[in-house]
């Protein structure tokens, strides 16, 4: 039976790789995110197993039009990855509550809540990732400007352990990959030139790969994935 995949953030770097990928290994991938240009020069290539749904997981409405996608195509997923994230690079005293709380909104909340929405739907053994990051790695070393983005990625790990818990009963096993500094739009938008020394491709394929295999090695863990001492 062919495989499912579901990925926020899959327009472009890291998400765009993994659905790319996983396309090629014959998953049926349902892609998310509010802009598709990417995406849909990618149907193209594979109309029958790739499923855009347009829609910027903050948004009210989002979990329904989500929800209803995966209703209408009658699906079961293997494989969630929670892979779009927002990052501002500016101090903390600089900081609003608009600013903060879509941080907040974008890392932690939004997929906090369409993991939810999403459970009566994950198969047996299926395999939450939520992709966290260095900075909200417990011990790591942290950067100036990166106080909300850390906080919010570092609530996600914590997060991800409870659901292992929670969420074994219906053996659903959920992970964190806490990111170093990948090759991004995202990251060259916060650090204009700075070269990060893994691009998204080699990332994605990662991803890919733990998603895949590693669940039966891994529950409700949050793993470092740095090239960097934590």
């Amino acid at each position: 039976m062919q495989k499912i995949l579901v990925v926020t953030g899959a327009n472009k770097g890291i998400g765009l790789s993994i659905t790319k990928i996983a396309l090629e290994k014959f998953f049926k991938v349902v892609a998310i995110s509010r802009s598709t240009d990417n995406l849909e020069l990618l149907e193209k290539e594979y109309p029958d197993t790739l499923h855009i749904c347009k829609t910027d997981i903050n948004a009210e409405n989002s979990l329904s039009v989500i929800e209803n996608l995966i209703k209408k195509l009658n699906i079961r997923i293997d494989v969630l990855i929670n892979n779009a994230g927002l990052l501002i690079n500016k101090p903390f005293v600089e900081f609003n509550f608009e600013s903060a709380d879509q941080i907040l909104k974008t890392n932690f909340l939004s997929p906090a809540f369409l993991i939810q929405k999403l459970i009566p739907f994950i198969n047996t053994n299926g395999h939450v990732i939520n992709i966290a990051s260095m900075g909200g790695f417990q011990g790591s070393t942290k950067f100036s400007g990166l106080s909300f983005y850390s906080a919010a990625k570092g609530a996600l790990a914590i997060l991800t352990e409870c659901l292992a818990l929670e969420l074994s009963d219906q053996s659903i096993y959920c992970n964190a990959l806490a990111l170093g500094a990948v090759q991004t739009e995202m990251l060259n938008e916060a650090f204009p030139g700075y070269e990060a020394p893994v691009s998204s491709t080699q990332m994605g394929q990662f991803i890919f790969d733990f998603a895949i295999a590693e669940k039966k090695y891994f529950n409700g863990k949050v793993l470092p994935v740095s090239l960097s001492t934590p």
